[in-house]
């Protein structure tokens, strides 16, 4: 599911506390609603994979480093279910479904290819063919998906080519600037927002 964030209609009593908390953080309202709007899109697109009520749904993330509020999201229902989501200035999109499951959102920049990214996010190979930032964006949301996913590193983004042998993969563009990677171990098809 993919959309703006006033496309997604669900109550912020959903939010843990710990989620509240940390959309309380945010210093611009555009960013503090893209955060907001994903992660309950994320509870919207579960249910409807799992054929369950979102409200019932409880998203946790749990990093070692940062502790709750960070990490690999999962659900305290169904914490082997696969659920993911992503946000970007005035889009919000997620992905649910049965294991392993990333998905990545970001603007495509204007202008000529930005070379010091694409330097760092490239393999040699892939360097050698993009030409322009929608190239390197589509690599960089395929990699990106596959980090949320823990099959990647930021570090390791020069490093691996964006195949993906025995995972599939959907795309989509938001807009003209916005480009959306899914990553999961079953087909995956795009469905709307639930109004």
């Amino acid at each position: 599911m993919g959309g703006h964030p006033g496309e997604v209609r669900a109550p912020e009593e959903w939010l843990t506390e710990v989620e509240r908390e940390r959309a309380a953080r945010f210093q611009f309202e555009a960013d503090r609603a893209c955060f907001v709007a994903a992660h309950l899109l994320a509870r919207l697109c579960a249910a409807a994979a799992l054929g369950a009520e979102p409200q019932e749904l409880t998203l946790l993330q749990y990093c070692d480093v940062h502790g709750p509020g960070h990490g690999r999201p999962y659900l305290e229902q169904a914490p082997e279910f696969g659920i993911s989501f992503s946000h970007t200035r005035g889009y919000v999109c997620a992905a649910a479904g049965p294991g392993k499951v990333g998905v990545d959102a970001e603007r495509v920049p204007a202008g000529a290819l930005d070379e010091m990214l694409a330097d760092r996010v490239l393999t040699p190979r892939e360097r050698a063919l993009v030409t322009g930032n929608e190239e390197l964006i589509r690599h960089w949301t395929r990699k990106e998906a596959l980090v949320k996913r823990g099959e990647l590193t930021l570090d390791g983004f020069g490093s691996v080519d964006g195949d993906l042998p025995g995972r599939h993969l959907l795309e989509w563009s938001a807009g003209p600037d916005i480009r959306v990677a899914v990553i999961t171990d079953a087909p995956a098809r795009r469905v709307p927002i639930p109004g």
